[in-house]
């Protein structure tokens, strides 16, 4: 899923180029929910769908003085020239990468070839009257062999790079929709507003815990950090979950690649404990009594003001305690 949201990105800037008016992007627990507006050109606006599009929540609602007459939904033809020329780019990969083994197997045999020259006990006879200089001859000839290897092996390990290079480039620059609403509208030059939910995972928890002095209580402070997103989108975070959208809960304007504040809850604490040595030593229980289900994530601890590391958060559901520890620092 985590190869998913760039994608995402690449096909809504397209879309965003092509689309004038509000667009906008509510990040929820467990995905994205995407509105733009859509002018058309010739009597028929497109509305592109990225891959990942939930089935059943995409929805189109016509501007004022424009009538919708037909939504057809049509699947994107495959950028078989991008596709070819990514095999053609792994094929290409793979046999530098058998050069590669076929040239540490002439490095093994040149190697041990060198030392069994050099190894020789020289021996004069009359077929070889100076055995120090075939010696020497054979030794010269597999260094030579050596250094051939080498030089070739260094050659198509830069070549390599280079094709991971234009792998990765191919990739980035792949095809990214799967489908394509095209919205037939009276007038021709009509607008339409679409809204549809993507399944990708949604904002990340993110949670400050702070106790002061006396003790016996946290605050508790849930934070949604927002992934980074196509520019011209107006961000918003809900704390709901796709399932929750319907009940329209207030959402928190965001920024990408930013924490966006979504709630703050005081706990009771319990069985404290904390250490005054050099690494961060402390343990405390607390007990979630808010009526809310807390998410797993990572959480910033402060005592007295004082930040005291980052431990990870298995989360909680309602009711349940949790053990907090300096055991759990990242």
């Amino acid at each position: 899923m985590k190869t998913v949201l760039p994608v995402i990105i690449l096909l809504l800037t397209t879309a965003a180029e092509a689309c004038a008016g509000g667009r906008s992007a509510t990040f929820f627990s467990d995905g994205v929910v995407v509105e733009l507006e859509a002018g058309a050109v010739k009597g028929i606006a497109e509305i592109p769908l990225p891959a990942g599009t939930l089935a059943g929540t995409l929805r189109i609602r016509p501007e004022r003085g424009t009538r919708i007459q037909r939504v057809d939904t049509q699947q994107l033809r495959p950028d078989t020239k991008g596709e070819k020329e990514l095999d053609a780019l792994i094929e290409q990969r793979g046999r530098l990468e058998d050069r590669l083994n076929a040239l540490a197997t002439r490095e093994e045999i040149f190697t041990a070839a060198a030392k069994s020259q050099s190894g020789k006990a020289p021996r004069k006879s009359k077929t070889n009257p100076d055995p120090l200089q075939s010696i020497r001859r054979g030794t010269d000839f597999a260094l030579a062999q050596l250094e051939t290897v080498y030089t070739a092996r260094r050659t198509t390990r830069q070549e390599i790079r280079r094709i991971d290079a234009r792998i990765a480039s191919a990739q980035k620059g792949g095809k990214s929709a799967e489908s394509v609403a095209r919205v037939a509208v009276s007038p021709k030059n009509g607008r339409v507003a679409a809204r549809f939910a993507v399944g990708v995972p949604g904002w990340t928890p993110w949670y400050d815990i702070r106790i002061d002095n006396k003790g016996g209580s946290a605050l508790v402070t849930l934070y949604g950090h927002v992934p980074a997103f196509s520019d011209g989108y107006k961000l918003f975070v809900s704390p709901a979950s796709l399932a929750g959208a319907a009940a329209e809960l207030p959402t928190v304007p965001a920024a990408a690649g930013q924490r966006a504040r979504l709630a703050e809850y005081r706990m009771s604490v319990g069985e404290e404990y904390y250490g005054n040595g050099l690494f961060p030593s402390f343990a405390f229980m607390l007990k979630n009594s808010t009526g809310a289900r807390l998410p797993a994530g990572e959480a910033a601890f402060f005592r007295a003001g004082e930040y005291c590391g980052t431990v990870r958060f298995a989360g909680m559901s309602s009711g349940r305690s949790t053990m907090i520890s300096s055991g759990t620092t990242q």
